[in-house]
């Protein structure tokens, strides 16, 4: 069987988009053989200037993360039989959101920068032993986000780092949950308070892209969603990100459903700038009947009403 597979190029001594064309190759493969296998061959047979990084073969290292017919995946894992009998070819390039050096060889520098930042490795103060139990019960708690091999997919993926990169990105905020549930790490506090800053957990999208890409199930975007349930059980519940969870609760559990001009208006109370910047918008809303009337309630709100004090009772918080 052949294959036809279609590489995304770019070549840095070239001058502006001339730099980025097209190559066309076709490969023999069997049931067995994989992408990684098949670019090693072209390039072994058939052309020694294609660039693309590759290391254990075993979806370990996460040096092989390309894009593959649109999404990202670790060639070393992509059957090239499977995307043949999907896509009838294949399209290969480099990791979106990342620079480009060469070919399908990346900048992976932006990604290391967001890992460094949210500190990753424990700091304690003082020398606590831990034992068989305690450490089991750590590894439950972390739901894998230790299983994390920096391959960058949920990065390249992510669709929040795509509109600001300033973004933590989720590899770096999954990385950061593993140290907020050790019990050896004393500094859970300011921590939580730095990821709680803007560019930090309440700017994830919940797209679910991370999750859908990432090679080992970490879910990044399962474990950001758990760094915001400790954020704001430490009480850190002020930020405009906290306070849409927290006054939506309250929103509805109050009217029995979505009040689309309250709602805006809680979340950014005490941020007057963002609050100005809202205006056009509230407009917009009421112009196109989004503003509901003050009073008249939907169908049936009491029993909204009713979940919710049954939600609050069970939680504690009455």
């Amino acid at each position: 069987m052949r294959a036809q597979i279609i590489v995304q190029r770019f070549n840095p001594e070239a001058d502006g988009e001339g730099g980025k064309f097209l190559s066309d190759y076709s490969v023999d493969y069997s049931r067995g053989t994989t992408l990684l296998s098949a670019l090693l061959k072209i390039k072994a047979e058939n052309d020694g200037t294609l660039t693309f990084r590759s290391s254990c073969r075993a979806a370990i290292c996460g040096s092989c993360l390309m894009q593959v017919n649109g999404t990202q995946k670790l060639a070393c894992k992509v059957s090239l039989h499977d995307e043949v009998m999907r896509y009838g070819h294949i399209n290969v390039g480099p990791m979106a959101n990342m620079p480009v050096i060469k070919d399908m060889v990346v900048e992976m520098a932006p990604f290391w920068k967001k890992v460094k930042a949210i500190t990753p490795y424990v700091v304690s103060t003082e020398q606590t032993p831990i034992d068989s139990s305690t450490l089991k019960n750590i590894n439950e708690q972390m739901y894998n986000a230790d299983g994390c091999i920096m391959c960058s997919a949920c990065l390249s993926a992510c669709t929040t780092y795509q509109v600001s990169d300033h973004f933590l990105g989720p590899a770096a905020l999954a990385k950061a949950y593993r140290f907020l549930v050790d019990p050896r790490d004393t500094t859970h506090q300011e921590r939580l308070a730095f990821l709680g800053q803007e560019n930090g957990i309440w700017d994830c999208v919940r797209c679910n892209f991370c999750v859908s890409v990432c090679p080992k199930e970490v879910a990044p975007m399962e474990q950001i969603v758990r760094l915001r349930r400790l954020s704001l059980a430490a009480g850190l519940d002020q930020t405009v990100g906290a306070r849409h969870i927290t006054q939506f609760c309250k929103v509805v559990g109050q009217e029995g459903r979505l009040n689309e001009t309250l709602l805006p208006i809680l979340m950014m109370w005490g941020h007057w700038k963002k609050m100005f910047h809202m205006i056009p918008l509230g407009i917009k809303m009421f112009l196109r009947g989004k503003t509901p009337f003050l009073f008249k309630r939907p169908e049936g709100y009491k029993k909204v009403q009713r979940l919710f004090a049954t939600l609050r009772r069970h939680s504690g918080n009455v």
